[in-house]
């Protein structure tokens, strides 16, 4: 006899989670993964501070957008919670007191990681383009990297690839420039790789 059928995650698996752990559902599975390593954060959050003045503030750039550290997305079945979202703001209709989006953002960065890369990579990308996402960065601090991609019908476009301490110029926040290297804080200042990641 066949081993019975798993049932498809819900919400209450979500809350039944630990405060320390990000939980998402994901084609009906439950994936969770524990808070991320400051490397990862550390270039997350560099990367608001370069895109919130100009962008979200009108400081230097054109405004128009809101910025959502780790917003949780309800789009149909799925709940995806990337690392950032960008929406322009005349989409943000939904009431502020709300938890969750539904709107799925204009713009997506994950920053990836070993305990996601699977994710970030597989299904949450498909997941993004099922809801017509149109701009996903991919942010990879251990290999000092960022790649852009656009929408283009229902396939992902690469449109740019940076690394290391390169300028990075690209859409959708193409009217600014900085460099790549902002991204890595704890890197010491010389261009030199740390010892202990030589090895």
């Amino acid at each position: 006899m066949g081993s019975p059928a798993r049932s498809a995650a819900t919400f209450a698996d979500l809350e039944a989670l630990p405060p320390h752990i990000v939980g998402e559902i994901l084609f009906g599975n439950l994936v969770t993964h524990p808070r991320p390593h400051r490397r990862h954060g550390g270039a997350g959050a560099a990367l608001g501070m370069l895109t919130g003045p100009p962008y979200q503030f009108g400081f230097g750039g054109p405004g128009g957008w809101v910025f959502v550290d780790e917003p949780e997305l309800h789009l149909g079945p799925h709940i995806a919670v990337p690392d950032i979202g960008g929406w322009r703001r005349e989409r943000m209709t939904e009431p502020a007191e709300q938890a969750h989006f539904e709107i799925a953002p204009d713009w997506i960065c994950e920053v990836i990681s070993p305990r996601t890369e699977k994710y970030d990579k597989g299904d949450k990308r498909r997941i993004y383009a099922l809801h017509r996402v149109p701009y996903l960065w991919h942010l990879d601090p251990r290999a000092r990297t960022l790649e852009v991609f656009r929408l283009q019908e229902q396939n992902w476009l690469l449109t740019h690839t940076f690394v290391d301490r390169e300028e990075v110029c690209a859409p959708p926040f193409d009217a600014i420039t900085f460099s790549l290297g902002l991204l890595w804080p704890f890197d010491p200042p010389s261009s030199e790789t740390p010892a202990d990641e030589q090895r």
